[in-house]
């Protein structure tokens, strides 16, 4: 049979090679970023009772309605910005399912899609296969560990063209670790107000942010919330990442789109997973009291890292932080994650791994990302197995 693939250049990902890498030497895996504790028992026992109650059957097309309502409530309390249950939410398979169902819906064959890079590598792979191109604009590198990665709005502008139909931000940043300030969004009004373009807003790790800082969601912006398809995750946001459960928001416009392709690549996602989310975020603390627990993991991962040959870079927010081995080691960030995993029993991934051409120059900067979502003995091991200063 004469198979043609529709995407050829994609293969094994990153964080398989990696994983298995880890796995193969019994190394401490820091790589990929699922947490290696369980999800809080009281959100268990919700989506057991949900099961108990007879929530087992199909939820409609969009999510529970439970679900979306507890959405809506928690984005009004954080953001200040009402989104209508009926209209403007659709429960998704994750929120990768609602990042491929955003592009597809929108981005049609030789349409340009502009990503600020380094980016999750979910996205090029979709706008391919919506017959879009990718238009990779780079990050700034800071200039000491003390800052972080920034968007040169001049160079987004001047990426956009009359083609462009979609600009994909995240934030906070996988996986830099950086987050958006007021004056990021002031830029994209602009942007928007210019070019009236679409914004996938890749807002995962939104309860994820240190130091007192505010995550800055598009929906904080009227002007941008207009033009916004926002997409979070349950799995990232409750510890849940097997579950695969995520949800979006858009105008009712934009999410009749995205439900067109939604409702026949996965309908619905799991009933009793929606009912009892819903019911766990009844109490609030469930998710602002996530900052403070995962501050104190960056913490100590950045501490202990400082007593090693590596230089590390302080996380603003998501549960990742990068590590410089500039003046350790002169490999690529590929071969020294290898190394790293194989020699010192840390698992480890090469930032070069989410820019367009991981072999560039310009990709390889010497750094390499740590997830500290692990408990707390997790990290004091794999920190004691790395050498000191």
């Amino acid at each position: 049979m004469n198979i043609v693939s529709k995407l050829p250049d994609v293969g094994v990902t990153i964080f398989t090679v990696m994983s298995q890498l880890a796995t193969d030497h019994q190394a401490i895996n820091l790589g990929q970023g699922f947490p290696d504790f369980n999800t809080d028992k009281a959100l268990l026992d919700d989506v057991y009772e949900a099961m108990l109650q007879g929530y087992n059957q199909y939820s409609p097309m969009s999510g529970h309605p439970l679900l979306k309502k507890a959405i809506t409530e928690k984005t009004q309390l954080l953001y200040g910005a009402y989104y209508d249950p009926n209209t403007e939410v659709t429960v998704t398979s994750g929120a990768s399912e609602a990042l491929m169902s955003s592009i597809l819906a929108f981005v049609h064959p030789n349409d340009e899609v502009v990503v600020i890079e380094p980016f999750y590598d979910l996205y090029l792979p979709v706008i391919k296969l919506a017959g879009g191109i990718a238009v990779p604009v780079s990050m700034e590198a800071p200039r000491t560990p003390e800052q972080s990665f920034s968007i040169d709005w001049d160079k987004v502008e001047k990426a956009i063209t009359n083609k462009t139909r979609m600009l994909i931000i995240n934030t906070p940043h996988n996986p830099t670790g950086a987050i958006l300030k007021p004056e990021d969004l002031d830029a994209l009004e602009k942007i928007v107000a210019k070019w009236d373009i679409l914004i996938l807003s890749d807002e995962v790790y939104e309860h994820l942010v240190f130091d007192g800082a505010k995550h800055l969601s598009m929906a904080t912006r009227p002007a941008l919330k207009k033009n916004s398809i926002i997409v979070s995750s349950f799995g990232k946001t409750f510890s849940a990442t097997g579950w695969k459960i995520g949800y979006c928001l858009a105008p009712p416009e934009l999410n009749t789109e995205i439900q067109k392709i939604h409702q026949f690549s996965v309908f619905s996602v799991p009933t009793p997973l929606q009912v009892g989310l819903a019911t766990y975020m009844r109490d609030a603390n469930t998710y602002l009291n996530l900052p403070n627990f995962y501050q104190q993991k960056r913490d100590q991962l950045y501490q202990g890292l400082r007593n090693t040959p590596f230089t590390p870079y302080k996380s603003e927010g998501t549960f990742f932080l990068l590590a410089s081995y500039e003046g350790w080691s002169d490999k690529s960030e590929l071969e020294f994650s290898k190394w790293l995993t194989t020699e010192y029993g840390v698992g480890v991934i090469p930032v070069s791994a989410f820019y367009r051409n991981p072999e560039s120059k310009e990709a390889n900067q010497n750094l390499i990302r740590f997830c500290f979502a692990k408990q707390e003995q997790t990290l004091a091991t794999a920190l004691e197995r790395l050498p000191k200063k």
